[in-house]
């Protein structure tokens, strides 16, 4: 049985300016993402793949075409709308981790629930449970310069899906990480989209991060070229 479409991108469109010279970096993008899909994006720098992955997320807007995100049309939806939208169906995982450096792994993911109607205890409950999942729950107390690299990563982890969001999108996961610790993060990705169902969309230049994914869609200036499984 086909899985429902999740994400679906149509004749989308982006490019930047310089001076008064418009760069192309999309054209006529058009491609669908199943629900529970783990997608990887590949391609050469300066091709467009953290561009289309941050259209996806709703943190830019196209200049033409659509992006339909669980029913939602985010194109049409304007900058205070797409804010709300982003803090309940997207999670980001970069590559640099973005803690914050003085909280706590536990305040860190605590953090996208401060947006939230949830109670203190509620927000415990969930903070508990993503800790949990990366297993960190031993390190919730510790700051970011206690950890490492990988354990980093595993807190911005436990950050993205502390909201149980709609996708989870993650930029160069592994850019950052010995080649150890980015297979521990692959493998958790891998996990919390076998164990969890979780739709992750992936932008990686590792061909071994890609292997975890079930699709691999290339991007080569600013066009789709081929998909490979």
């Amino acid at each position: 049985m086909e899985k429902p479409v999740i994400v679906s991108v149509n004749n989308v469109s982006k490019s930047y300016s310089r001076g008064n010279q418009p760069v192309p970096v999309l054209e006529e993008i058009t491609f669908d993402i199943a629900r529970g899909e783990f997608l990887a994006l590949m391609g050469p720098s300066g091709s467009g793949k953290s561009t289309l992955l941050n259209l996806i997320a709703g943190i830019d807007t196209v200049d033409s075409g659509s992006i339909v995100v669980d029913g939602v049309n985010i194109a049409t939806l304007g900058e205070a709308e797409l804010a709300t939208w982003r803090a309940s169906h997207v999670g980001f995982i970069f590559q640099f981790y973005n803690l914050i450096p003085v909280l706590n792994a536990y305040e860190n993911v605590e953090l996208p629930l401060l947006l939230t109607p949830l109670s203190r205890r509620e927000r415990r409950e969930h903070v508990e449970t993503a800790l949990a999942v990366v297993s960190l729950t031993d390190r919730m107390d510790h700051y970011p310069s206690q950890l490492s690299g990988g354990q980093q990563q595993r807190v911005a982890i436990a950050r993205a899906i502390v909201t149980d969001p709609t996708i989870l999108v993650a930029d160069e996961p592994t850019g950052d990480l010995d080649r150890v610790s980015a297979g521990e993060i692959l493998s958790l990705m891998a996990r919390l989209n076998a164990e969890f169902g979780k739709t992750i969309i992936m932008v990686t230049h590792d061909p071994r991060a890609a292997e975890k994914a079930h699709i691999i869609r290339q991007l080569e200036k600013g066009v789709l070229n081929n998909v490979s499984a």
